[in-house]
């Protein structure tokens, strides 16, 4: 998900925004409709989605058609659940040429699926059309973006996540169940080039003036990442040699700036590299990797990456951790790229779980910059990031409401993965673990559970009470202590019961203390008792 910096600095997407600014928000059957594992949604899973759509700059509107094909897997006599958002409208629905009945409830529709005795397979085509609703500040609001380059030709592309995928086309728009494969078929004048995901497969003429772009994903993908980006573009191509063996990178920018994105484009390649290191293979060479321009700051669009950070260094050209370190590389290329490993590789089930991919592709920050430049910078940039937690409201949100939680789940979430590496005490082991993440779950959705539950087993702690507190509950562990003969008496408070983080301290040396809630003794004859500023929690001297 691509941030926004404002003021004293938060990271919003649009979801997020809203669960900031109505904190005593009230769920209704809506959300629960749109965030949950519904009776019409359980008995089916989708395994291909074969979109077809034409955009029309000029009323703004769109039209299309989407080929749903799934899996069968409950005898559930319930209708079969397809999420359109308003402004759009389904004209009619086909299976094996016979037209289904269907009706409308908000932003799902309710189709009459034909439940067949052993049928195992099934396939449904939506044809719609409409006014989607309008990005006003994307990515954060999003919708459709319609605009134009400097020379008036039209340049369209979609943000969605959080809103959903519905907000475009037909689609289960549940995170949970992702597509295994997709086709996206894109018409477009002649004078402009349709760019999506994974890999071209076709361009041929359509109707007088017009062209049609098939592009099609092999791999499973989210649904808000299943984007078409329309333009005057221009391309280009590399081949990065990488641990699966050569990956295909191609960039995609407006003519107009094609000079300062191959300039800029050039850090990729140092991404990919820290990254496969630190992550594992990139997950997805099958569709390959693609960086294209788009008319807003950026997201994760899986193996089409949006670019909008202006072909400079830092976030918009400012350092977010205000070390220094957030200057010396582009922040839309490591963030967002992040996200293929965590996000698109690992998917969260619910929403709630967000984390997943806002705390990794945080982390992934901090990580390049070690790669960098050295695990000094990489502490500096982390521990920079600090001052903007606003510890508000937990992280994990809300489940089965479509509820994204806290806006923490970037700098608190990757402050804390930094402390859980700090507790681990051993970095190759937390690199192992990282990337046995990605390939343990490799092309999967996950409950944060799941992959807590996960990391405890592979690093031989458990982790679960530190999961706990920076997750679930706004409290940063404190540290009392206080001078005592010999040495010095320290506990935890401020903390959820049974945690027991080991915590690294800077007396006369460096030492392991092991605090609870009760009073222990340090013995040392230092005057001095310093907390590892890697671990994110707080210190007090008691008198």
């Amino acid at each position: 998900m691509i941030v926004k910096y404002i003021g004293a600095a938060l990271f919003f997407s649009f979801a997020s925004l809203l669960s900031f600014t109505q904190t005593q928000h009230v769920f209704t059957h809506a959300d629960t409709i749109r965030g949950s594992v519904t009776a019409e949604r359980a008995w089916w899973n989708v395994t291909h989605y074969n979109l077809q759509v034409q955009f029309d700059y000029v009323s703004r509107s769109l039209a299309g058609n989407n080929t749903i094909s799934f899996n069968i897997i409950s005898s559930s006599k319930k209708n079969m659940q397809v999420d359109l958002q308003p402004g759009l409208d389904i004209d009619s629905v086909m299976n094996t040429g016979n037209k289904l009945k269907f009706y409308r409830e908000g932003s799902a529709y309710y189709i009459q699926w034909p439940h067949r005795q052993n049928e195992k397979k099934g396939v449904v085509t939506i044809y719609y059309h409409g006014l989607p609703r309008v990005a006003k500040r994307p990515p954060w609001d999003g919708g459709v973006t319609w605009t134009t380059d400097k020379q008036g030709n039209p340049w369209i592309t979609v943000t969605c996540q959080g809103l959903g995928a519905s907000v475009w086309y037909p689609c289960k728009d549940y995170q949970g169940d992702e597509p295994d494969s997709a086709s996206i078929s894109i018409t477009v004048p002649d004078t402009l080039v349709a760019v999506s995901n994974g890999r071209l497969r076709n361009q041929q003429p359509a109707s007088p003036g017009y062209s049609t772009y098939t592009w099609a994903v092999v791999n499973p993908i989210n649904n808000y990442n299943i984007i078409p980006y329309i333009g005057k573009y221009s391309h280009w191509q590399e081949t990065f040699a990488g641990e699966k063996g050569n990956l295909d990178c191609d960039y995609w920018a407006l003519t107009e700036y094609l000079a300062q994105a191959k300039e800029q484009f050039t850090q990729v390649k140092t991404m990919l590299t820290c990254f496969e290191h630190w992550f594992g293979p990139y997950p997805f060479y099958q569709d390959g990797y693609k960086l294209v321009q788009a008319p807003h700051l950026g997201m994760e669009h899986q193996s089409a990456v949006a670019y909008g950070n202006g072909f400079r260094n830092g976030y918009r050209g400012t350092d977010l951790s205000e070390s220094g370190w957030g200057l010396r590389w582009d922040f839309i290329i490591v963030h967002e790229s992040g996200h293929e490993w965590f996000g698109n590789n690992i998917t969260s089930n619910d929403i709630a779980d967000m984390w997943i991919h806002e705390s990794f592709a945080n982390y992934s920050e901090t990580l390049f910059t070690e790669c960098q430049f050295g695990k000094e910078a990489g502490a500096d940039y982390v521990t920079g990031t600090r001052r903007k937690i606003k510890n508000e409201k937990p992280i994990v949100g809300q489940f089965g409401v479509n509820d994204e939680g806290s806006t923490d789940m970037y700098y608190k979430g990757g402050n804390m993965l930094h402390t859980i590496r700090q507790v681990i005490n051993d970095d190759e082991k937390f690199r192992k673990i990282l990337r046995s993440l990605n390939a343990h779950f490799y092309h999967k959705t996950v409950d944060g559970k799941e992959l807590e539950k996960y990391m405890s087993e592979q690093a031989g702690i458990d982790l679960s009470k530190i999961f706990q507190q920076y997750l679930e509950t706004t409290q940063i562990p404190l540290l009392e202590y206080k001078p005592a003969k010999g040495g010095y008496e320290y506990r935890w408070t401020n903390v959820v019961k049974g945690f027991t983080m080991p915590l690294k301290v800077l007396t006369d040396k460096e030492e392991w203390i092991h605090p609870t809630e009760t009073w222990q003794t340090l013995r040392t004859s230092s005057e001095q008792l310093t907390v590892d500023r890697n671990f994110y929690v707080r210190a007090k001297e008691m008198n």
